[in-house]
């Protein structure tokens, strides 16, 4: 009698690409984000629009004037045979031109800054550059722009030319130049607070590539 012979072990077959589709590298890459996209446009193309960004909010600096000039309050003078005063000594007038001057530049900057950040979410220093030096431009530019439409810088002159006892407005003038930087200030904080609030948010480093969050695993001893 003779013992039944054990039969011949089947031929050895490749792993079937089934078996190892699980393994496949997700569509974002090999970085381990799903959906992930460059930093930004490139430097190049970020200092464009910053250029572009600088000289519209510079160039806004022209309504600011105007408005400047239509909603400041006139300080009176008064003048007499000999010179030229104020008419209201306790009078807070000046003051109130400088608070003008400043509110309007404040209010300037945010919409300045809502706007840059609804044409452009990203951040990135080339922008936040072009807000600052835009701004303090714009501020120079209405400055100078609301000199040149309120009344004649030449103060005697335009006392003989309304006759003695006969209230003018003095010249429009900055006293507290520290507002010329009330654009940049306020354009730099808003795009802040918009970027921290609502800009991309950088990729998770424990995403897994699969959509489900992977737990740091603890070191091995």
């Amino acid at each position: 009698m003779t013992a039944p012979l054990t039969p011949p072990p089947p031929p050895h077959q490749p792993p079937s690409d089934e078996a190892h589709a699980w393994q496949a590298p997700p569509a974002g890459g090999v970085s381990g984000t799903v959906g992930y996209e460059p930093d930004g446009p490139g430097m190049k193309t970020e200092v464009l629009e910053a250029a572009v960004v600088t000289v519209v909010v510079a160039v806004a600096g022209v309504l600011l004037g105007v408005l400047w000039w239509w909603l400041a309050p006139h300080v009176p003078l008064i003048a007499d045979d000999s010179a030229v005063y104020l008419k209201d000594t306790e009078g807070e007038q000046a003051i109130g031109v400088d608070g003008t001057f400043t509110l309007l530049a404040l209010a300037f900057g945010a919409v300045s800054a809502v706007v840059v950040f609804l044409v452009r979410r990203r951040g990135g220093v080339p922008l936040v550059v072009a807000l600052a030096v835009g701004g303090l431009l714009g501020s120079l530019l209405a400055w100078r722009i609301g000199i040149w439409l309120g009344p004649t810088q030449n103060v005697v002159a335009h006392a003989k030319q309304v006759g003695k006892g006969v209230t003018f407005s003095a010249p429009l003038k900055l006293g507290a130049r520290g507002a010329l930087l009330a654009w940049s200030l306020a354009g730099l904080v808003v795009h802040l607070g918009l970027t921290a609030l609502f800009g991309p948010r950088d990729p998770d480093p424990y995403a897994s590539p699969y959509g489900a969050p992977t737990p740091p695993q603890p070191p091995t001893v």
